[in-house]
């Protein structure tokens, strides 16, 4: 993906208030340009929209001066979820890299507006959607209070994150090796009420992902899967930019997991 990744993850926060203005057409040009090639590790196929709010009367309550939402659908099977998370985050960090700001919703949008304008067939999820525009000169009380609320500049620790090994011993940046500048930068991608879901285990040149449950499925899938793609993507395009490559693997390596945690996929950057 030829764009400054790792800056953009450093950039990107999540935006709430908007300014009004119609995306450039450039912008808007570049932004389905990138969207209509895009691909995750997965191969899972994301179809992405960029849907006018009030031709389809498309809202959420929590969005102020947004006249366009980013939208895409997916089809349930293996890795859907996490397919779905690494591709929409990759696209809204492309879209940063256009000046262009967005936030990930769920829970607040009015959903069968949506899934109508997405034209959703039979086992086919919108997971989320965000709206899309150039951010506002400063965010809204509700948007200020909102971020507080959740303690959205905050994460948890590295090594309560990240283990070396075994779920028993925490992993240090210097021990992550390779791997400490993309676990940094994953540590701080955005989740559903800053749940922050991942897990990873290192194991010589092998990472092992894993998801911390807190919220129960719903009938768009495991949310917290989705939050993992988004976690992976920030991890999977630092390690391209570093040019290291390996590819994403089943390989579950039977370790004892702290209560609701469980295995998910593993990164391997020497593949045989």
């Amino acid at each position: 993906m030829n764009f400054p990744a790792t800056e953009m993850m450093q950039a990107r926060k999540s935006v709430r208030t908007f300014d009004g203005r119609p995306i450039r057409p450039e912008d808007r040009a570049a932004l389905e340009g990138f969207l209509s090639e895009m691909q995750n590790p997965f191969g899972v196929p994301v179809e992405f929209r960029l849907l006018d709010a009030k031709a389809h009367g498309l809202t959420s309550p929590v969005i102020l001066g947004a006249d366009t939402y980013l939208a895409a659908k997916v089809t349930k099977g293996k890795f859907f979820e996490l397919g779905f998370g690494y591709s929409f985050e990759a696209a809204c960090l492309f879209a940063r890299s256009l000046g262009l700001g967005t936030v990930m919703l769920a829970a607040t949008l009015n959903r069968a507006a949506f899934e109508k304008a997405m034209e959703l067939t039979e086992n086919q999820v919108l997971p989320v959607a965000s709206p899309i525009g150039y951010p506002a000169a400063r965010r809204s009380l509700r948007e200020s209070m909102m971020r507080k609320g959740i303690k959205a500049d905050t994460r948890l620790p590295f090594e309560a994150l990240f283990f070396d090994g075994a779920f028993d011993k925490g992993l240090t940046e210097s021990a992550a090796g390779i791997y400490t500048r993309a676990l940094e930068l994953a540590r701080w991608a955005p989740s559903a009420a800053n749940k922050q879901p991942w897990r990873a285990v290192r194991a010589g040149d092998a990472v092992h992902f894993y998801e911390a449950r807190s919220m129960k499925d719903s009938p768009l899938g495991d949310i917290q899967q989705v939050d993992v793609g988004i976690f992976l993507a920030h991890f999977d395009l630092a390690l391209q930019e570093a040019g290291i490559h390996g590819r994403f693997l089943e390989a579950d390596p039977g370790l004892p997991c702290p209560e609701n945690v469980r295995y998910l996929v593993s990164y391997d950057r020497n593949p045989i």
